[in-house]
């Protein structure tokens, strides 16, 4: 297992794809891992080398005293690119990922050459519902908070045609350290990047799940509408696209990262 520190805190990362080619990385929504992106390793370490890592507070990363800041996680990234010396990449994040990626276009855009922000938002929810799941899952496990999350990341149909995905998915959700999560949902309850999002200059492609609850495709669109040049593809999915409409996000995200500038 490989991984770098930073800020006192290990962080797991792991490689796909031959040397040489450019770099993607990818970036874990809340309550998953780097295992989240099965899905497009094949094609996407076809086309890139693919760095995936665990979030601050997930997986095998360690799990520091919280509550986290998105501007935290995000210069963790920083932390992990430059302990690899990558000065530059694309990058990928779905939900949480997606807001860490914003703030890195934002406040570091020298080190993001493409971006493509899956099913996230700029600000999400308000304190309550925020403070409710981190009460939960500290006073309950993630077992308390296991099986909404799973309704939230899939529609009613998938779930019930792919149940060996759905029990995959829903052993990340219960493997993730309560704490750590709590952590991150910290960071989310009090994230607002809407006003930051016109200072993104990176070429942006924001991917929106028609059937989202947890990020509503309404949120995509803010995001798109507000980064100058951004495109918008939208899937026939809820929160976790790259999981239930997995071929045709691939697609959307190789046709993007390949295109010519």
């Amino acid at each position: 297992m490989s991984f770098v520190t930073a800020a006192k805190a290990r962080l797991f990362y792991r490689w796909d794809g031959p040397e040489g080619l450019p770099t993607l990385l990818l970036s874990n929504s809340l309550g998953s891992t780097h295992a989240m992106w099965d899905p497009q390793i094949r094609e996407l370490s076809r086309h890139f080398r693919v760095l995936r890592y665990d979030t601050r507070g997930h997986g095998s990363s360690d799990v520091s005293p919280g509550p986290y800041q998105v501007s935290q996680l995000a210069r963790d990234v920083v932390s992990l690119l430059d302990a690899l010396e990558l000065p530059r990449v694309s990058f990928c994040g779905l939900s949480l990922g997606g807001m860490i990626g914003m703030w890195l276009a934002a406040n570091e855009p020298a080190r993001v050459d493409r971006l493509v922000l899956s099913n996230t938002s700029a600000q999400l929810g308000g304190p309550d519902l925020w403070n409710s799941r981190i009460e939960a899952v500290r006073g309950g496990g993630m077992a308390a908070v296991a099986e909404t999350v799973i309704e939230r990341w899939f529609t009613p149909a998938f779930r019930q045609a792919n149940p060996e995905i759905i029990n995959r998915i829903r052993d990340m959700v219960l493997g993730t350290p309560p704490e750590g999560y709590a952590a991150c949902a910290a960071a989310i309850r009090d994230m607002d990047q809407r006003e930051s999002l016109s200072r993104i200059e990176t070429p942006t492609l924001v991917i929106i799940g028609a059937q989202d609850p947890a990020t509503p495709p309404e949120h995509g669109r803010f995001i798109a509408e507000r980064i100058a040049g951004a495109r918008l593809v939208e899937l026939e999915a809820a929160h976790l696209s790259n999981i239930e409409a997995a071929p045709a996000f691939t697609n959307a995200v190789l046709e993007f990262l390949t295109a010519a500038s």
